[in-house]
């Protein structure tokens, strides 16, 4: 089986991992803030804050902005679940802005329309989670200017775009957002083996995200309620959480980010390839903005269902049944029962199930070879015929 993502693993990064192993820290060492620092230098960010997933580093910076209880926290329906639980964990509620047809992330149209409604009504948003599907960005400064005019704070959920560019700047360095999200897991573009990392530009987000990621606990004066009462002391001043990253996880970060650059570009040969290939058959690829240069997390397809006799499920399976190991990302979370409980329906956003019927991930890692990447085409064609 051909898997669509896999995880590029070198001796460099098994020997970084072992040093750790050998060393005298497993958690709180100097590696974490050695990959901290690394990618805040790589991307230009002032201040990153390393935790145990993504979806901690969502939780952490939703809880950093003050998103609480009466709260109203929008996103996009073409994404993984924990982009729209961020904000139900902080007790906000949660509504989504349909995809724009084309780019597949947010519409910054639909949304604009949707905040005009919502200034109407009272209802507003408190925090956007803006969503780089597949590692494309969203268009973030049409997104941050109506973040300007409405009062709304920004996340970036960049889980698929680390090493990807906005208009010639690398994704994360925050000039569009308050909080940017990067995600470590095995199948994103550099990993960690689990792990996640918020950055920032504002001292006092990152300060609280340093707090909330380790039980709320300090050791510094300044946040203390009296004098220490010796150098053993801290406080627990705020309800934090365990979501701290291990000195392994972090090494292997370390270790994985000096092939960033090599990683993103081999996906982009991939994914040139892949636009050719493809060319003369009944599908949509994707669509990749000239301002923009994606990480390419995902190369993502659809069907032209009106040209061929087959249905989304067919060549889905077909694939499956040939060692293409294709998947859906994602299906549309409105549509998920713990969401349709909350009273929405499928017909809701009609681009994002439209888009549902159509789409599915081809094969795309690094290490796919040109030979494996041929043999993917070839089973499409299979299963397409």
């Amino acid at each position: 089986m051909i898997p669509y993502g896999k995880q590029d693993i070198s001796q460099a990064d098994i020997d970084a991992v072992v040093s750790v192993l050998q060393s005298n820290y497993l958690t709180q060492g100097p590696m974490v803030p050695k990959f901290e620092k690394t990618v805040a230098t790589h991307v230009g960010a002032k201040h990153a804050l390393a935790v145990n997933s993504a979806t901690s580093a969502l939780h952490i910076a939703c809880l950093a902005l003050g998103l609480g209880e009466g709260d109203l926290l929008w996103t996009t329906p073409v994404t993984f679940v924990a982009s729209a639980n961020c904000g139900l964990y902080c007790g906000a509620k949660v509504d989504f802005v349909d995809i724009d047809p084309h780019t597949y992330n947010l519409c910054p149209k639909a949304l604009a329309a949707k905040l005009e409604r919502a200034q109407q009504k009272g209802t507003l948003p408190k925090v956007l989670v803006a969503v780089h599907l597949c590692g494309q960005p969203c268009d973030m400064e049409a997104i941050h200017e109506l973040g300007r005019s409405y009062g709304f704070r920004i996340i970036e959920d960049a889980a698929h775009a680390i090493g990807g560019k906005y208009k010639g700047e690398f994704i994360g360095n925050g000039r569009y957002s308050d909080i940017t999200v990067f995600s470590f897991h095995p199948v994103k573009i550099v990993t960690t083996a689990e792990g996640g990392m918020a950055l920032t530009n504002d001292a006092d987000l990152a300060a609280r995200m340093d707090l909330l990621r380790s039980h709320g606990v300090t050791r510094d004066q300044s946040l203390m309620t009296h004098e220490p009462d010796g150098p053993w002391y801290y406080q627990q001043v705020d309800l934090g959480y365990n979501y701290r990253m291990t000195e392994l996880q972090a090494a292997l970060g370390v270790s994985q980010m000096e092939r960033l650059d090599a990683f993103v570009a081999r996906r982009h040969e991939l994914a040139q390839r892949y636009d050719q290939l493809l060319a003369n058959l009944p599908v949509i690829t994707p669509l990749q903005n000239s301002d923009s240069y994606s990480g390419l997390h995902l190369y993502v397809i659809r069907l032209q269902l009106d040209k061929i006799s087959k249905s989304h499920r067919q060549v889905f399976e077909s694939l499956r049944e040939q060692g293409i190991g294709v998947n859906l990302h994602y299906i549309p979370v409105h549509t998920q029962p713990y969401y349709q409980a909350m009273g929405f329906v499928a017909d809701d956003f009609p681009e994002a199930m439209a888009y549902y019927r159509e789409a599915f991930s081809l094969p795309m890692f690094q290490g796919l070879t040109n030979e494996q990447q041929v043999e993917v085409v070839r089973a499409l064609e299979t299963a397409l015929a």
